[in-house]
């Protein structure tokens, strides 16, 4: 049984652990420590209008997905920033489940729109173009290395 629980800084921790465990393996392979993943996801749970769930197979944590609304001149959009499922269960819906009950939560609240950034040509964008995302082709992502 799937068990959604609204994402606080009580319940953080095993978030900080799946975020290490899925981030710091394939494909990402990145180098988050402790602290790092703390931080930045305490940093989120902060952000004004921030929404986030933690999820719950059996007692066990499966995955969380968190952002935060943003006003634009249509109203509120949400910003998906993290959405992380236990790489043991990836591949298994988890992950789309979030997401379908992530938009339900949000249509609840009157938001219209969601938006997102990831990897493109990987898994991650495989993953919400299967999940009726698309590429917004009025937007580019754009960055300088300082």
């Amino acid at each position: 049984m799937t068990e959604m629980l609204p994402l606080t800084s009580e319940n953080l921790e095993p978030c900080i652990e799946l975020y290490m465990n899925v981030f710091n393996s394939e494909p990402w392979n990145e180098s988050w420590t402790y602290e790092t993943a703390k931080e930045r996801l305490a940093d989120l749970l902060n952000t004004p209008r921030f929404l986030g769930f933690l999820f719950h197979v059996d007692h066990n944590p499966v995955g969380f997905i968190a952002g935060n609304s943003k006003v634009s001149y249509q109203g509120l959009t949400f910003y998906l920033a993290e959405l992380c499922v236990n790489n043991q269960l990836q591949g298994k819906g988890y992950g789309s489940k979030m997401l379908h009950s992530l938009e339900d939560e949000l249509q609840k609240r009157g938001i219209k729109s969601l938006y997102l950034l990831t990897a493109n040509d990987g898994l991650a964008e495989a993953f919400y173009r299967k999940n009726d995302y698309v590429v917004n082709e009025h937007r580019i992502v754009m960055k300088k290395s300082l």
